[in-house]
């Protein structure tokens, strides 16, 4: 069982067999990671940070859990200086990076970004994967943006989605950003991530103020797929995935 549990904006805390596993936290309005850590004393704690944009990385993840002896995967695109020197177990990482030795996992592979940073796929002990896309997306305004602009930023998108299809073949969880911001190509992105990538379970993320949009799956995810899609647009809401 497999425990999900939405913290805010692109935050998650999901709890395993084996671990605790934070992705990029930003706030906890209504302190359910507090609740989890409780929930789950005997388990190990991993925060994840996909890259140093502000509502990705907040600092107080190095106060959180220390009772607990956390590991922390950093992209490589967050400033040092930000992250204490003694004390605690780092695992730095860019794109291609792959780690096998942190706690609850069989092996952690970063894969690119569309932006900043690095997008984290988890393969577990049992072999399932989770997937949590950071800020990796189909970056563009159609209603803004040129043709030649709209072009470059769906082929750089898609020459990762497709190296991340390549080298896995189903995504028992998979987090991704559907940001309504972007006006009518809002879930484009999303869409051709799971016409690519086969995904069992997935959950919007980076909603901005709009989750009704990215709640409305029929809108995007193709015809056809097994795919389960959740909607956790509220701050502490969670779900169990068998």
């Amino acid at each position: 069982m497999i425990t999900v549990t939405y913290l805010d904006h692109s935050g998650f805390a999901v709890t395993t067999p084996e671990a605790v596993m934070v992705f990029d936290y930003y706030k906890d309005p209504n302190r359910k990671l507090e609740k989890v850590l409780k929930d789950n004393p005997s388990k190990k704690v991993v925060f994840f940070v996909s890259h140093h944009h502000p509502d990705h990385f907040n600092t107080s993840i190095f106060e959180l859990a220390q009772d607990r002896n956390p590991t922390y995967v950093l992209a490589n695109d967050i400033f040092s200086r930000l992250v204490p020197k003694k004390g605690i177990s780092v695992a730095w990482m860019s794109a291609g990076d792959v780690i096998e030795q942190i706690p609850g996992t069989k092996q952690v592979k970063a894969y690119g970004s569309t932006d900043e940073g690095v997008s984290f796929a988890v393969t577990l002990p049992d072999g399932e994967v989770i997937f949590h896309a950071g800020d990796l997306n189909d970056w563009h305004w159609s209603e803004e943006s040129t043709v030649r602009e709209i072009e470059r930023a769906e082929a750089k998108f898609k020459t990762i989605v497709n190296r991340i299809a390549e080298d896995i073949s189903e995504v028992k969880i998979a987090m991704f950003p559907v940001d309504a911001r972007m006006g009518a190509d809002f879930a484009k992105g999303a869409e051709i991530f799971l016409e690519k990538v086969k995904v069992d379970n997935f959950f919007p993320m980076h909603f901005w103020g709009e989750p009704q949009k990215a709640c409305d799956f029929a809108s995007y995810v193709p015809e056809g797929l097994p795919t389960k899609c959740y909607c956790l647009d509220k701050p502490g809401f969670s779900v169990e995935i068998k």
